[in-house]
Formats: C-alpha cells, sequence, structure tokens
C-alpha cells in the first residue's frame, strides 16, 4: 500500500504521523510511503532521515493526498485537506468529530474511510492511542495552569509549591483518568495541595493507593465542586466519554465561587470543553478571561512539546498502520474489533454511536457499513 504522511497545518501544530522508525517498518513490508518535505521539521526530524528509511519526499499535501490510500496524521484534517480526501482512501488520526459538525459533515461527503484515534480500543476497553496524548496533556496541564497562575499572565500570583511559611496553592483536578492521574502526579511534585474528584470510586480507590495519601480524593457532585472552588487556585477539567461531547462540570454561574486570578485548564476541550465557559485556544493565544478567571483551552496541548508527543504517539499508533497497510482497511477492520472501534465515517456513513448522537446524525453500525 501507499502511505502518506503529509505536514499538519492546524494552527501551531508540530507534531507528524510518523516517525522515520515507522517508515521504516512499512518500507520493510514492502509499502510506499510518502512523507510531505519538512513534515519532521517540527520536532527536529530531517527529510534525509525519512529517505534513510526507505521513504519518498514530496514537495506538497497534495501530492500525498492524491497517491495515498492511506493517509497517517496526528490532528484532524482541516477544510483544504478534507477536499483532498476521496472515496476508498483511509484516514487515520485524531478526529474529536463530536463537537465539530461540520468536518463531520465534510468526511461524510469525501466519501473516504476515517479511523479516529481517540475511539479506539483494548481488550479491557481502554483508549490506547489516547492515552499517550493524555499522558503528555495531564502532565502539561500543571505546567500551564501554574504559569497561567502567574501575575504576568492575568492570575492571582500564585507559586503552586508555596514556600516555607507561605501555604502552596490548591489544585481541584476532576476525572480521575489517565489525565487526572499524570496531573495530580505534577501537581504533587511541584508541592500543591491536591484534591481529585470522580463518580468511580474504582478510580478513587486507586488513586487513593496510588499516591499514599498526598492526593484527597472526593467523589464528584455539583456541591462537592461548589464547596472547593472558594479555596481552589487551579482546577483541571479532565472528564471523557469516549466519542461523546465532554460533559459540563462547572457552569458560569459557578465562576463566581472562585477567588479572582483563579484558572481553569480545559484538557477536553478537543470534545467541546467540560467548563461551559470554555472556547478552544491555541498555543498564540492560549488564555483569555471570563468573569477574573483565567481560562486556559489550546486545543492541541501535546504539540506544545512536539517531539516528546510524537514518539509517544507513534508507539501506540504504529501496529494499527501496520495492519491497515497489511491487510488493507477493510479487512483489517473486520478482522479487528478494537480497531473496528475506532471507525467514524465510511462511505458516507457515520458508524460511532456517540458521535452520531452528538451531532444528531443517522449511525450505521460499523460492521454493517463495511459489510456494504
Amino acid at each position: 500500500m501507499l502511505v502518506g504522511v503529509p505536514k499538519e497545518t492546524k494552527d501551531h501544530e508540530y507534531r507528524v504521523g510518523l516517525t522515520p522508525a515507522g517508515a521504516r517498518e512499512l518500507s520493510a513490508r514492502g509499502h510506499q510511503v510518502l512523507v510531505e518535505r519538512g513534515a519532521g521539521a517540527g520536532i527536529c526530524v530531517a527529510d534525509e532521515a525519512y529517505e534513510a528509511a526507505g521513504a519518498q519526499i514530496v514537495d506538497s499535501a497534495a501530492e500525498v493526498y492524491a497517491r495515498a490510500g492511506l493517509v497517517v496524521k496526528v490532528k484532524e484534517p482541516q477544510a483544504g485537506e478534507c477536499a483532498m480526501l476521496r472515496p476508498g482512501q483511509v484516514l487515520y488520526a485524531y478526529l474529536h468529530l463530536a463537537p465539530d459538525p461540520e468536518l463531520a459533515q465534510a468526511l461524510l461527503a469525501s466519501g473516504a474511510t476515517a479511523i479516529a484515534y481517540e475511539t479506539v480500543t483494548d481488550d479491557h476497553g481502554g483508549l490506547p492511542l489516547l492515552a499517550p496524548m493524555s499522558e503528555v496533556a495531564g502532565r502539561m496541564a500543571i505546567q500551564a495552569g501554574a504559569h497561567a497562575l502567574e501575575k504576568i499572565q492575568g492570575g492571582a500570583g500564585i507559586l503552586l509549591g508555596g514556600v516555607p511559611g507561605v501555604a502552596p496553592g490548591e489544585v481541584m483536578i476532576i476525572g480521575a483518568g489517565t489525565v487526572g492521574l499524570n496531573a495530580a502526579r505534577m501537581a504533587i511534585g511541584l508541592g500543591a495541595r491536591v484534591v481529585l474528584l470522580d463518580r468511580s470510586l474504582e478510580r478513587l480507590k486507586q488513586a487513593d493507593a496510588l499516591f499514599g495519601g498526598r492526593v484527597s480524593t472526593l467523589y464528584s457532585t455539583r456541591d462537592a465542586i461548589d464547596q472547593r472552588l472558594p479555596r481552589t487556585d487551579l482546577v483541571v477539567g479532565a472528564a471523557l466519554i469516549p466519542g461523546a461531547a465532554a460533559p459540563k462540570l462547572i457552569s458560569h454561574a459557578q465562576l463566581k465561587l472562585m477567588r479572582t486570578g483563579s484558572v481553569l485548564v480545559d484538557v477536553a476541550i478537543d470534545q467541546g470543553g467540560c467548563f461551559e465557559t470554555s472556547r478552544p485556544t491555541t498555543h498564540q493565544q492560549p488564555t483569555y478571561e471570563v468573569d477574573g478567571i483565567v481560562h486556559y483551552c489550546v486545543a492541541n496541548m501535546p504539540a506544545g512539546v512536539a517531539r516528546t508527543s510524537t514518539f509517544a504517539l507513534a508507539n501506540a499508533t504504529l501496529p494499527h498502520a501496520l495492519a491497515l497497510a497489511d491487510k488493507g482497511a477493510i479487512q483489517a477492520l473486520a478482522d479487528d474489533a478494537n480497531l473496528r472501534n475506532g471507525l467514524n465515517v465510511h462511505a458516507g456513513k457515520l458508524t460511532h454511536r456517540a458521535v452520531a448522537d452528538a451531532l444528531g446524525l443517522p449511525y450505521t453500525p460499523a460492521a454493517e457499513a463495511l459489510a456494504q
């Protein structure tokens, strides 16, 4: 199969869908790999490294899309990229369609097969292609939040770890999944007081055992959040419903409970955000204020540490990329139920129920769509 890797075009997106190691693996199996010139520049990987791995460097994304049967990306295609997709072509990338009806309609109209990293599962019900970026984003959430708390950034001027004689800041993390646990680890490392909320008692028990009492765990209710907001300096929203729009955890009205200069970091912004006042921002302009509360809602946080993120993501996505190239998409999806859970769009049909429900569009089961 001919596998194409275009340069990412989303604002301040520096990651790349395939590393030279991945190109070497595909080439060794007899597949041809096309990489757009400069695609690896954002992670300090030169075109020559891809060529040494057996890939061919091409001058434009248009050539990649025109020739490749399988397009491997990181972020969702932008409008110009959607226009280059064609029936029968396979797109393998993060999609986050639930809050983005325009992208969903563009993919449906293209006739392409679109597999979303964020809904591919494993045998335990986990999300193995989302997990690496969740780990990165969870850790970055504390870095970003700590920076936003600085007075010059619009924050309250609080050092999360405090100093002798001055109390540390308090971090509230809502969601004890991969993002939440990684955020808690970083916040503890900075010396902050940490409160972790979730509606799964099992997850809270695991977090309590993992952190040995260094984190306070609470069952997540509106009352619990209301009681903590007045004393919280940094809130990390880390709730996830696979494929669906994120639940709204803090309303606009609840902002009045917070101290001026406190910070909200919405890691769920790709799925529509888990704060009512959230809207996507970029690395160039990462924050804005609502009622004196600083919001950090960068929709591609891991791009800020693009090299680490690319290699972490590639480690997870490569096995499925190899299967798609070796078997062809239809057979690979038929053979692997976990990969099939990642199928969001096929031949003009929405094939993931949570996405279809979020968008209010008709749903066709993946197996049925593939059979047609």
